[in-house]
């Protein structure tokens, strides 16, 4: 697409991210910065599928594994009061379950957050009724994404302090 209608929809895009960014900013506590620097990942998602993709749905809930995992957004489907979402790391992908019960006003703020946001999420290994390895999410932060926006949610992480190169991490 180019010409005038592509400006136009390019236009619309930037104005939509500086109005979120402009959002969070209203929202970060003074003298923090909406974009953090404090989430530190203890799994790959590569690391995961080759430790416990040959366990059963029973043995991980047997032996819960609880991990801290980050990485691109690549989808999200939002169903009412439960999401999931794929993010993807350098070693692969993992899926992620997110519930309204377990996060709260986190699960809010997940719904607003954009495919190719980089984020991160702690909770526990689990296989869903599909049989996917997924992380059971009970805490989740977006920390940076492709226009430079950043929003953060739940309890696990304290407030943000320093900006986040994406590359550092994922």
């Amino acid at each position: 697409m180019s010409g005038p209608e592509h400006n136009e929809d390019e236009n619309k895009l930037i104005a939509e991210r500086r109005t979120k960014l402009a959002h969070l900013r209203a929202a970060a506590a003074p003298g923090s910065s909406v974009f953090p620097n404090d989430f530190r990942r203890d799994s790959l998602a590569g690391q995961l599928h080759a430790a416990f993709g040959d366990r059963s749905g029973e043995w991980l809930e047997a032996n819960p594994a609880r991990v801290q995992v980050g990485g691109r957004m690549l989808f999200k489907r939002v169903m009412g009061k439960a999401s999931f979402a794929k993010i993807a790391d350098r070693t692969g992908q993992i899926q992620l379950f997110l519930q309204q019960d377990a996060l709260g006003d986190a699960y809010e703020a997940f719904k607003g957050w954009d495919v190719g946001d980089i984020v991160g999420a702690s909770g526990v290994l689990f296989r869903t009724k599909t049989n996917e390895l997924s992380v059971r999410v009970t805490a989740c932060a977006c920390w940076s994404s492709p226009c430079g926006r950043c929003r953060t949610s739940g309890t696990a992480w304290p407030t943000p302090k320093r900006a986040i190169a994406a590359a550092t991490w994922i």
